[in-house]
């Protein structure tokens, strides 16, 4: 069982950059894909970017393509998002999963264990 907690949103300007933080503990981590997900208020959750168990490959949904870089620490059980160029429609609350094995999956069904949340909110 793996517990996941996400930490670094906050209220940021158009252009400004925020560092998502997401601390696992229980499992062992280096064995879990892991990726980053977001909800706006009214709309359906949907994928942001992850990163394969071992680190070697990432993938991204194309509206944050060059913008966000995702990254993990396996020795601190750490996985990172990094966003840069904020935009207003980034505004959300961000959530990180976690998938057995899992190679950059982007879809939310496949993952296994989710953490709470962190609010992102971008004004223009």
């Amino acid at each position: 069982q793996v517990q996941l907690v996400e930490s670094g949103g906050g209220l940021v300007q158009a252009g400004d950059s925020l560092r998502l933080s997401c601390a696992a503990s229980g499992g062992t981590f280096s064995n879990y894909g892991v990726g980053w997900f977001r909800q706006a208020p009214g709309k359906e959750r949907e994928f942001v970017a992850a990163i394969s168990w071992s680190g070697r490959s990432t993938d991204y949904a194309n509206g944050v393509k060059g913008r966000f870089t995702i990254s993990r620490d396996n020795a601190e059980k750490m996985v990172y998002l990094q966003m840069n160029s904020l935009r207003p429609e980034d505004t959300a609350v961000y959530y990180c999963a976690a998938v057995l094995k899992g190679v950059a999956v982007s879809s939310a069904k496949r993952y296994d264990y989710w953490g709470q949340g962190t609010q992102v909110t971008v004004s223009s």
